[in-house]
């Protein structure tokens, strides 16, 4: 199968093909303003997702992230959450002053956040991906900084408490009241 790919950064993609092409074991045909892959439909997607997110301003080890099996490429569209004229301040609240706001949110999300004109793209794990989705909606709305950084801080806790490890029934055995 071949999979035909319109790129806007030609030049950055041709510099990471040979690294592409040793990982993924899959070709490249290069043409005027696009490309062509060719490999297993797996290896092909891959690609498409890698491909699109060095073409929108991710580093190629950020990019590289998508290969392992539960991290995903997310893309937000601002006008679609906001019916603000001047999307120049909704990118500043996601940014924050200094790029606090989107470090913070990067941080408590092991997320990689890329913003480029009206939209926001997102490499994060799938376990993050709706908290961090909600997050980024919600200060595009308008949303508190704070009360979007407590929210991701409660749902990693509560992603952290569901986690079954095993250590509870071990910890249960040896508890005083298990004596």
């Amino acid at each position: 199968m071949v999979r035909t790919l319109n790129v806007d950064k030609r030049s950055k993609i041709k510099k990471v093909i040979p690294i592409l092409e040793n990982k993924i074991k899959i070709k490249f045909i290069l043409n005027k303003n696009s490309i062509k892959i060719k490999g297993t439909e797996l290896n092909e997607f891959l690609t498409e997702q890698i491909i699109s997110a060095i073409d929108f301003g991710f580093d190629l080890d950020d990019a590289l992230l998508l290969l392992k099996q539960n991290y995903l490429l997310k893309f937000i569209d601002i006008k679609e959450h906001t019916k603000r004229h001047n999307l120049k301040d909704v990118r500043a609240r996601v940014i924050g002053k200094n790029g606090k706001a989107k470090k913070t949110i990067e941080y408590l999300t092991g997320s990689i956040i890329v913003i480029k004109d009206n939209t926001i793209a997102l490499i994060v794990d799938d376990i993050h991906l709706d908290a961090t989705t909600q997050a980024i909606n919600s200060l595009i709305q308008g949303a508190k900084h704070g009360n979007i950084f407590s929210y991701l801080e409660k749902q990693n806790k509560n992603i952290f408490e569901n986690e079954d490890l095993g250590i509870r029934k071990n910890f249960e055995r040896y508890s005083p009241e298990g004596l």
